[in-house]
């Protein structure tokens, strides 16, 4: 029986499907960094409180923002997983809070701690549909009411940005399983 396996669909910015979720976060860090995409979720989120459209002379880079910050999530989502097999290579010491980003002291320590903190919280679907929701909001003239947490999702996106950048800088290795039963 086949693994059921999920579409990362990053081929819309990628040119090709990637089917790890650790090459997609690498793929999406080489696409645009950190600051990038912090950047343009922030002014996304400013802009849906506002009668003005959002990158109105070039809509389309919106589109991509969208489908990457997408493929983003969905990669997320799959390494809350994957802390049981994985660990970080260097646990570097913060040196201090600006460096820490969003991160406490223990989502720095395991970011992975990041992704099962934010999808015990909200669902897959629930942050597709607030990444949805924004760019839908703020690429309309007018300003919307709506009545949807904006702020959780966006707090834990933004965090999960921190701890993917993290992971992607220390670097992983494969924890190793005791094979003595005595051990």
């Amino acid at each position: 029986m086949k693994k059921n396996t999920i579409s990362f669909e990053t081929r819309f910015w990628y040119a090709y499907e990637i089917e790890n979720p650790f090459e997609v976060i690498d793929a999406f860090f080489d696409y645009a960094a950190l600051d990038h995409y912090k950047q343009r979720l922030a002014e996304a989120v400013l802009f849906i409180n506002k009668q003005e459209v959002y990158k109105k002379e070039y809509p389309g880079q919106v589109f991509v923002f969208y489908t990457t910050l997408r493929s983003f999530l969905k990669a997320c989502f799959c390494l809350q997983y994957k802390r049981k097999k994985w660990k970080v290579k260097q646990s570097s010491d913060c040196k201090s809070i600006l460096h820490q980003g969003s991160l406490t002291k223990e989502e720095y320590a395991n970011p992975f701690t990041v992704f099962q903190i934010a999808f015990a919280e909200k669902s897959l679907d629930e942050f597709e549909f607030f990444l949805c929701e924004i760019i839908h909001i703020s690429l309309s003239p007018n300003v919307v009411e709506f009545d949807y947490d904006l702020i959780t999702p966006y707090i834990h996106l933004i965090k999960m940005l921190d701890a993917s950048q993290l992971l992607r800088e220390s670097g992983l290795e494969k924890i190793k399983k005791n094979t003595h039963p005595l051990e």
